[in-house]
């Protein structure tokens, strides 16, 4: 088993090394260049479309808000890969590889501005509102249903099975190691009753329907996220004589101007592109699942919202993680002290009692993504089938998962996750790639209106030469601002 996991590292490395990240930096710098920076000249639409009013869905209620919409993604993206992940990324690049994290992340705003756009403008309508994301515009965009379901399939196994199972394993090792420190054994009874509780809660949750996950993400993301900001920034305050260091440390590192014993600039580069990747999602084809069930006037404005995720992800929670560890003067070239790092920094700087601290926002930030990777396999098995059936049994399927990751170990599956989540992502850039051209449009459509002094609201008849699209009807009520 050890070998099998060894094989499957070597193989993701040069999978994400040579072939995804390449992909997706080209892309990337593409789509920069025929939106004129979009993701950087646009950051104040972005706050502006995010307080948009949702329509009335078919069912009575109220359908998904551009911020609920918003707030599902981040559930996803705040995860634990942006505790741990990070610190990994800095023992084994160096601090030159936050400043890399940080490109990558302003560069692949673009992707995330081009897919979550597309996601809007091909969504369709159900009872709740509106579903969509890269399933849907290879079908009604690219006319190809069969890389629809490909990429269906890969997402519900990738995110709705794997990564469900690996959050709830993590949240049970969190609570298990709090326990220990207070001198409580868990051994062969604490995550059995644990997995009993998540199981139950998640449950609770996703049969609910996506309204009910729409609300807990509202509340619990921004809480969580405000928690472990507010934990960097006092750590900065209790540090700030040695911040200025820490920064010339990551510019000097990212450049070569320094070693260190992971690498030189290389290890830096790599380990920054690739966690960076990892954490915000941009390109991968994830978040426009959660962005095409707003209900919004126009297209841009969730493509717009769900580029600003990318930046809360990277430049706020990352970052977060980045200077807690930083400012600890951490030892490097050890990839496997990720968590630990960070778990040591905050203790370093404020005690034993901030481990505890630590698992409570480790079980926000990994509950949320159990929720958001649900909602991920919910959208697209409804793309592969309308039967209810088979909607129920991925639910009681995700609860099975839920408990086996409870009490289980991830390394493995955590690791087949990455090959097949970087199948995925070579998918949904072949999709964005003709497609992107399409987005420039709807954008141009959005400048346009600005310029005029109007709020946007695009119907297709604004495009007419555009097909597959079967919402954006012109005698359909449209959402405003107002």
């Amino acid at each position: 088993m050890e070998a099998l996991n060894d094989a499957i590292v070597a193989l993701n490395d040069t999978f994400w090394l040579y072939l995804i990240i390449p992909v997706l930096a080209v892309l990337s710098l593409y789509f920069t260049v025929r939106s004129k920076a979009v993701q950087i000249r646009m950051i104040p639409e972005m706050v502006r479309a995010m307080v948009g009013k949702a329509e009335v869905a078919e069912d009575g209620g109220k359908a998904i808000s551009s911020f609920q919409a918003f707030a599902i993604s981040a559930a996803a993206r705040i995860g634990t890969g942006n505790i741990a992940g990070v610190a990994t990324a800095i023992a084994l690049g160096g601090p030159g590889a936050v400043f890399w994290m940080w490109t990558m992340g302003l560069v692949v705003g673009a992707a995330s501005f081009v897919e979550s756009t597309l996601a809007q403008l091909y969504k369709v309508r159900d009872k709740a509102g509106f579903r969509g994301g890269p399933a849907y515009y290879m079908l009604h965009g690219l006319r190809a249903r069969w890389m629809g379901v490909l990429f269906a399939v890969v997402i519900t196994v990738t995110f709705g099975f794997v990564f469900t199972a690996v959050q709830a394993n993590t949240i049970v090792d969190a609570i298990v190691t709090s326990a220990e420190a207070t001198g409580v054994s868990g051994d062969g009874w604490l995550a059995p009753v644990l997995g009993v509780a998540l199981v139950a809660l998640t449950a609770l949750i996703i049969f609910g329907g996506v309204r009910r996950i729409a609300h807990v993400a509202e509340l619990l993301v921004p809480f969580m996220a405000g928690l472990y900001m507010l934990l960097g920034l006092v750590i900065v305050v209790l540090n700030i004589d040695a911040l200025p260091g820490v920064i010339s440390q990551i510019f000097a590192h990212a450049f070569g101007f320094e070693a260190i014993a992971g690498g030189g600039i290389g290890a830096a580069i790599v380990q920054g592109v690739r966690r960076g990747m990892f954490s915000n999602e941009a390109g991968l084809g994830s978040a426009p699942n959660a962005g095409a069930t707003a209900s919004v006037s126009h297209p841009v404005k969730q493509g717009l919202v769900q580029t600003l995720g990318v930046y809360v992800d990277t430049l706020l929670v990352c970052s977060t993680t980045a200077f807690i560890v930083l400012l600890s003067n951490p030892a490097y070239g050890d990839g496997d002290r990720g968590a630990s790092l960070t778990q040591e920094a905050l203790q370093a700087n404020l005690g034993n009692w901030s481990l505890h601290l630590m698992t409570l926002i480790i079980l926000l930030v990994a509950f949320t993504s159990v929720l958001g990777n649900y909602y991920y396999g919910e959208s697209n098995v409804g793309f592969l089938t309308r039967k209810p059936g088979l909607l129920t049994g991925y639910k009681w399927g995700v609860l099975v998962v839920v408990f086996l990751g409870a009490i289980g170990s991830s390394d493995l599956i955590w690791n087949l996750a990455d090959t097949t989540m970087g199948v995925m992502a070579l998918v949904n850039l072949a999709a964005i790639a003709p497609l992107s051209a399409v987005a420039f449009k709807l954008l141009r459509d959005y400048n346009d209106q600005r310029r005029q002094g109007l709020d946007p609201v695009f119907t297709r008849d604004r495009l007419p030469e555009l097909t597959g699209v079967e919402c954006w009807d012109p005698k359909e009520k449209t959402t405003t601002d107002a």
